[in-house]
C-alpha cells in the first residue's frame, strides 16, 4: 500500500516494483535472476581468479579488467538480490536506510565502472598507438592511481547524488517505480518542483560523462588509424582482438544507460523503463566476461586452465571420500 506524505520525514520503508502479481511468474522471475546472477558471480570470479594467479596476465589491461570484474559483481549484488528475495517471499519492501544505500552502492559501482572503462580505452590507445612509452606511461604505480581515481570518483559521485536525493522533502507517496532505489525513481517522489535543486549536479555529472565518452571516441579514432595502418595481418587481428570487445562494453552500457536516462518522457512507460534497467543494470555484470574472454586467447586459455583444474581436484577428492 502506498503511503502519502507531506514530508520524507515518517517513511520509514519504500515500495520496490513487483515483477508480477502472480505466484508463478514470481517465482520465475527469482529463478531468472538466480541464474544470471550466478552467471555473473561465477562469470566474473573465473576473469579475477585467473588474472591474480597467472603472471602471465599481470599486465595493466589485465589489471584493469580485473578492477571491471569487482565493479560488476558490486552492481549485480547491490540489486538482483535483494529483488529476489522480495520475489520468493511475496514481498516489496526496503527500508529507508536499505534504499539509501542500494542507491549509493549502485551509483557507485555504474559510475566508477564508466570511469574505468575511459582509462581502459587509453590502455588500449596507448598500446597500439604509443607502443614505446607503453611501460613508462602505464607502470604499475600508474596503473594503481588511475584505477584508485575511477574507484575514488565513483565514491564522490555517488555521496554527492545520494545526500543531494535524499535531502528532497518527499511528498509523493513511498512506491518506487522499478525494481532497485535509483536517482531517478526517488526524484519522482519529490515534491512538485524540489527536484530543481539536483539539476546543478546533473549539470555536472552530463558534462563529465560527455567529457568522457568523447574521450573514449577520440581514442579509438586515433587506435583504427593505427590499427588500419599496421602492415602485418596477424598484428592487426591481434589489435582488433584485444580492442574490440572493449568496444562492445562500451557501447552495451553507454547506450541503454543513456537511453534509459534520457530518453523522451512521450516514450516513457513503466514496461520500457524496466526493460531499459535491465539492460543497463542487470546483462552487462553477466555477459562483459563472456565478451572478454571470446576474442582474448590468453585469458580463454587461463580460464579453462583454471575450470579443468577444478575439475580435477573435485574428481580426486570425490573419490577419496568414495574409497574412504
Amino acid at each position: 500500500m502506498t503511503i502519502s506524505m507531506s514530508n520524507d520525514s515518517s517513511i520509514t520503508e519504500f515500495l520496490l516494483l513487483a515483477f508480477a502479481d502472480r505466484r508463478q511468474l514470481q517465482l520465475l522471475h527469482f529463478w531468472l535472476f538466480l541464474g544470471i546472477y550466478l552467471a555473473a558471480l561465477l562469470a566474473n570470479g573465473l576473469i579475477i581468479t585467473a588474472i591474480a594467479c597467472d603472471h602471465h596476465l599481470h599486465a595493466p589491461m589485465y589489471f584493469f579488467l580485473l578492477n571491471l570484474a569487482l565493479l560488476d559483481l558490486g552492481s549485480i549484488s547491490t540489486t538482483v538480490p535483494k529483488s529476489m528475495a522480495n520475489s520468493l517471499w511475496d514481498a516489496r519492501a526496503i527500508s529507508y536506510l536499505g534504499c539509501v544505500a542500494q542507491l549509493f552502492l549502485f551509483v557507485f559501482f555504474i559510475s566508477a565502472e564508466y570511469f574505468l572503462l575511459t582509462i581502459m580505452a587509453y590502455d588500449r590507445y596507448v598500446a597500439i598507438c604509443e607502443p614505446l612509452h607503453y611501460g613508462t606511461l602505464l607502470g604499475s604505480r600508474a596503473c594503481v592511481h588511475m584505477a584508485a581515481a575511477a574507484w575514488g570518483g565513483g565514491f564522490l559521485y555517488a555521496v554527492l547524488h545520494t545526500a543531494n536525493t535524499f535531502s528532497l522533502p518527499l511528498c509523493q507517496g513511498n512506491a518506487v517505480g522499478q525494481f532497485f532505489c535509483e536517482v531517478p525513481q526517488i526524484l519522482k517522489l519529490s515534491c512538485p518542483h524540489a527536484y530543481l535543486r539536483e539539476d546543478g549536479l546533473l549539470v555536472v555529472s552530463v558534462l563529465v560523462a560527455f567529457s568522457c565518452f568523447v574521450f573514449i571516441v577520440v581514442s579509438y579514432v586515433q587506435i583504427f588509424r593505427a590499427v588500419l595502418r599496421i602492415p602485418s595481418e596477424q598484428g592487426c587481428h591481434k589489435a582488433f582482438s584485444t580492442c574490440l570487445p572493449h568496444l562492445a562494453v562500451i557501447c552495451l552500457f553507454v547506450s541503454t544507460g543513456t537511453f534509459a536516462y534520457l530518453k523522451p518522457p512521450s516514450i516513457s512507460s513503466p514496461p520500457l523503463d524496466l526493460v531499459l534497467t535491465l539492460l543497463y543494470s542487470v546483462v552487462p555484470p553477466a555477459v562483459n566476461p563472456l565478451i572478454y574472454s571470446m576474442r582474448n586467447q590468453e585469458l580463454k586459455d587461463t580460464v579453462w586452465k583454471l575450470i579443468a583444474g577444478c575439475f580435477s581436484e573435485a574428481t580426486i577428492f570425490i573419490s577419496r571420500a568414495v574409497i574412504l
